[in-house]
């Protein structure tokens, strides 16, 4: 006999799958997807890193790899490759709107974090993943 809070999940998990997935498609290229995927794997390693550096109360490195990793100045990453390997021109332009302002907020969370004030930096966490949830939960790629 199984236990009832397993049969609950497996109901809750039949139940999530079977709902209507109502975020915008945003179909692209298959190397631009390629590439949109990897960027967004790097972005989570990035910020579990930001994360445990903030945690370690390495403020001033959290913030540089901020910028270096989710900032303005990883914008472009793949401005050199061919039109259907780049993910922006393929993004509905409020999609792209949402990546813009996904990198202004790291470059801003840098910013703070130099400052190496503690308080106003953890109260910028935040900031580093609200464009990477208010995008996912508003359009997918498949």
């Amino acid at each position: 006999m199984k236990p009832p809070l397993f049969c609950a999940l497996l109901l809750l998990t039949g139940t999530l799958q079977a709902a209507e997935d109502t975020r915008q498609l945003a179909p692209m290229p298959g190397p631009a997807e390629t590439n949109l995927r990897a960027e967004m794997r790097a972005g989570l390693l990035a910020l579990n890193e930001i994360l445990g550096l903030v945690a370690a109360g390495k403020l001033k490195e959290a913030g540089e790899l901020a910028e270096k990793e989710l900032g303005v100045s990883a914008m472009g990453r793949h401005r050199g490759q061919p039109f259907d390997a780049r993910p922006g021109p393929h993004m509905p332009p409020a999609m792209h709107r949402i990546g813009i302002d996904g990198h202004q907020a790291a470059s801003d969370f840098a910013r703070i974090a130099a400052s190496a004030d503690r308080e106003k930096t953890i109260a910028a966490l935040p900031s580093l993943t609200t464009s990477c949830v208010v995008c996912h939960n508003s359009y997918r790629l498949r």
